[in-house]
């Protein structure tokens, strides 16, 4: 398991690829909403969410979040984009243009679902996910 400090430090490094290739500012939310607002010339575009993925983008899916942070995210209705952090660069997409399943699971599947478990959204491969490597 990692810590909270690497959580941050891999959000960071990926937020910071995304705006870097398409320009704009992030703002980091307060813990418990959604990551990061989006702007670009001084008005807000988006909201995004980053969840971590302790593998490389080929061997990433399923993508795995949470379904309260899908439905936190998709809540704030302007341009909801989500995005996992891998080790060697990022997956994004709209939220709006990608499909899940929802099932009873954890991001941790060693532990105890019976305890530990929540719904999650699980994200196949689809046609509308974009990447970015780190370089």
């Amino acid at each position: 398991m990692i810590s909270n400090e690497e959580t941050q430090k891999k959000k960071h490094k990926a937020i910071e690829t995304f705006i870097s290739t398409f320009g704009g500012s992030y703002h980091a939310q307060t813990k418990g909403d959604i990551d990061y607002k989006i702007s670009k010339d001084g008005e807000l575009i988006a909201y995004m969410e980053v969840a971590i993925r302790n593998k490389t983008i080929a061997t990433a899916y399923p993508l795995i979040v949470p379904a309260a942070r899908i439905v936190k995210l998709a809540d704030k209705r302007l341009n909801p984009v989500l995005m996992w952090a891998c080790d060697d660069g990022i997956i994004y997409a709209r939220l709006k243009d990608v499909e899940a399943q929802i099932k009873w699971g954890s991001i941790l599947p060693h532990l105890d679902l019976a305890e530990h478990g929540e719904l999650m959204c699980y994200y196949a491969k689809q046609k509308h996910f974009k990447y970015i490597k780190y370089s």
